[in-house]
């Protein structure tokens, strides 16, 4: 069977490779809005599954995923203009935010899905610092407007739970979903 990664992000992508999975992209096409009083966890989930399911061709195997920060209770999307991220930022300064990812398989017509949940423990940034990060651009389109496997990660002291869900796709759930559909990234 045939792998595709339903999504735009080339940190997903990056990470599929550095597990030698062969896969091509297809960017789906839906609506990631948050619904209200939609909880994270139900948020990325659902999104993962719309996107997922927007790729129905035969004999594929659809992976996707949906990543969001949240702290204090608060969902923190990705920034599109620098003034958002340097005010995200300076939320997370210092603080502990949480990363939930939603990831769905599906493949002739079934769908498996679940959500990862990673605690991030920011290190103190001052204004300066935060200033000198968003002029390299990296925050710009970043759940929570950092990047740990970028320069971003100078801010990141630890991580509960798995790194690869910070960077927007957990690899041992992922490898999970893949196998109940046929595809081991150890084959």
């Amino acid at each position: 069977m045939d792998l595709v990664l339903a999504s735009g992000s080339p940190r997903r992508a990056d990470l599929l490779r550095t597990i030698g999975l062969d896969f091509r992209v297809v960017r789906p096409d839906v609506d990631e809005s948050r619904l209200p009083d939609e909880e994270p966890d139900q948020y990325v989930e659902r999104v993962a599954r719309l996107k997922a399911t927007s790729i129905d061709e035969p004999d594929v195997v659809v992976l996707a995923a949906d990543t969001t920060v949240v702290h204090e209770g608060r969902v923190l999307g990705k920034p599109t203009h620098p003034a958002e991220a340097r005010s995200m930022l300076a939320r997370l300064s210092g603080d502990v935010h949480a990363v939930f990812t939603g990831v769905a398989v599906f493949s002739g017509g079934v769908i498996h899905s679940t959500v990862e949940r990673s605690l991030v423990h920011m290190s103190e940034m001052t204004d300066h610092e935060i200033n000198r990060y968003v002029a390299t651009g990296e925050p710009i389109d970043k759940a929570g407007s950092y990047a740990l496997q970028g320069v971003g990660g100078i801010f990141v002291e630890s991580v509960e739970g798995s790194p690869s869900n910070v960077i927007g796709l957990p690899l041992h759930v992922a490898a999970r979903l893949l196998r109940a559909h046929g595809i081991d990234p150890l084959d």
